[in-house]
């Protein structure tokens, strides 16, 4: 597991807010199509400090490269204080990224018959999945994925030749449930940025997704693909609640 100490972790954070204002140097460090890589340890080690309903992940720049730091917060949802951070480096994928997605459906069938055999009655009703947050379908995050690779350099043109990169994502908040997959095996978690409208802001606003994948527990000899697809997470700024 990749870490930084306190030192290392505030140069690097620093560095990035030096950056954001520069729309040449971001060109430079931020491939549309590459995307973060965290491994269950590093996701384990956050799992176990994290107090709050949220977790950060911190915008950085470790030798040239843009990185994501992970950083717990206490019940207040403050950063804790801790001797070592986390972090994944922004590369390219090094094999397809395969988004699956399951759905499962429910057929209830009613039949009555009278007291001598006969069908009185014979209907069937089809209930449908309930997503809730923070899983999101898998269109929408496929949608947010491919907004950002074709229009994210144009979104951090805007950010830095209108706004001086004020506004530009220093950190984002991501929902705790994150660190809890649905099912045992976990073997990394891929994070691609994303860009999605927001209704409160009136605004494109950037994401991050993350995309868990497991290993094959049954022995079978292959690796499943099947992901589960979470959004929700907050760019700061805006949106520093905590």
């Amino acid at each position: 597991m990749t870490t930084f100490n306190q030192e290392q972790y505030n140069l690097a954070v620093e560095e990035w807010m030096n950056s954001c204002g520069t729309y040449s140097t971001i060109q430079n460090l931020i491939p549309t199509n590459y995307v973060f890589n965290l491994s269950a340890d590093q996701i384990d080690w956050v799992k176990e400090r994290n107090k709050c309903n949220d977790f950060c992940v911190d915008m950085g720049i470790y030798n040239d490269q843009v990185i994501i730091i992970l950083s717990p917060l206490n019940s207040d949802g403050q950063k804790m204080p801790v001797d070592e951070y986390p972090y994944s480096e922004l590369k390219e994928l090094q094999q397809d990224l395969r988004l699956v997605e399951t759905e499962e459906y429910t057929l209830v069938k009613n039949a009555v018959l009278s007291r001598d055999l006969r069908t009185i009655d014979d209907d069937s009703d089809m209930y449908f999945p309930v997503s809730n947050k923070p899983i999101m379908e898998q269109d929408k995050a496929i949608d947010a994925i491919e907004l950002w690779r074709n229009e994210g350099m144009t979104w951090f043109y805007r950010e830095c030749t209108e706004f001086q990169g004020t506004r530009i994502f220093r950190k984002f908040y991501v929902p705790s449930d994150n660190l809890n997959p649905p099912k045992p095996g976990l073997t990394n978690i891929i994070c691609s940025f994303g860009l999605k409208f927001s209704d409160v802001y009136q605004r494109v606003l950037p994401t991050l997704i993350f995309i868990s994948f497991y290993a094959d527990l049954e022995n079978t000899g292959s690796i499943q693909t099947i992901s589960n697809t979470y959004d929700w997470s907050q760019p700061c700024p805006p949106i520093c609640n905590i």
